[in-house]
């Protein structure tokens, strides 16, 4: 039996973060929602698997700051990571048979509901905010296309996060006059995954891979989305059309300046981060 037929009922964490004042153990798990671990280890004890009565359906990274509040991305509400969840996996296959596609058939069932949820370009995702002493979950953003990678800055007054399929880092502002607002902190050269800041401010980006024939035309085309996903192949090749998988970070500063890049073009040392 594969990880990928028993992840929905292990578990399958994404993001993880420590709290340096407690040492406890945050962790955004795709199936399980919002959780801890304390510092002595154990099992994790649940925190947040809703907000505003919805359910967090692909909870995705997790960052924490000084007061107590967790900021978290949940990459969708209508699809989860894997049609192996018995609950969702009805709900991801009504949501695209309303959209009048036809799932294709693939090897297995991470591909089935992750690799169509990015194809079809839904933009269901949020980002939202856990009170630890209200325990209030709050959505700040709604109707993002799979976030994914979140990132306080250095001093705490706005957040980073990855948009996986437009390939883009935007940042939301907490304090100061912009508080509440966003705006795109850097387009990038393909499709990103995690983001952390470092000691200086700055973020690091993991983008993994780069933007590719299938790519342009598909953004170009999003009528072109629902054709392709009737087509009865295996998603992973729609991927690889016009170039092969390879690794790229990025570094930008907090006010979206490119500073360094690290890439392997031809994909023999490292192929995706």
């Amino acid at each position: 039996m594969s990880y990928f037929e028993t992840e929905h009922i292990c578990g399958r964490p994404l993001g993880l973060r420590f709290d340096k004042n407690t040492g406890d153990l945050y962790i955004a798990d795709a199936y399980y929602g919002l959780m801890k671990v304390g510092p002595q280890g154990g099992l994790a004890t649940s925190l947040a698997t809703e907000a505003e009565g919805v359910p967090l359906r692909f909870t995705n990274d997790v960052d924490i700051d000084t007061e107590g509040n967790l900021y978290f991305t949940d990459s969708s509400t209508n699809f989860q990571r894997s049609l192996k969840h018995p609950h969702f996996a009805m709900l991801n296959i009504y949501a695209f048979r309303m959209k009048g596609i036809v799932l294709p058939s693939v090897k297995n069932d991470e591909f089935h509901s992750v690799g169509t949820l990015v194809l079809s370009g839904e933009a269901s995702g949020r980002v939202l905010k856990y009170n630890l002493a209200t325990k209030e979950t709050t959505v700040l953003m709604r109707n993002v296309q799979f976030p994914n990678g979140i990132s306080l800055s250095k001093d705490a007054s706005l957040f980073v996060f990855s948009e996986g399929m437009n390939g883009r880092v935007r940042k939301y502002w907490l304090k100061g006059v912009k508080a509440g607002t966003s705006e795109i902190l850097a387009i990038l050269p393909g499709f990103p995954d995690n983001v952390r800041v470092n000691g200086n401010g700055d973020f690091w980006v993991a983008i993994h891979c780069r933007r590719y024939v299938y790519s342009y035309l598909n953004a170009l085309y999003p009528k072109m989305r629902k054709v392709i996903l009737k087509i009865p192949t295996r998603i992973q090749c729609m991927f690889h059309i016009g170039g092969r998988f390879h690794a790229v970070v990025v570094k930008y500063s907090p006010e979206g300046k490119l500073l360094r890049i690290l890439e392997d073009s031809e994909g023999k040392v490292v192929r995706a981060v």
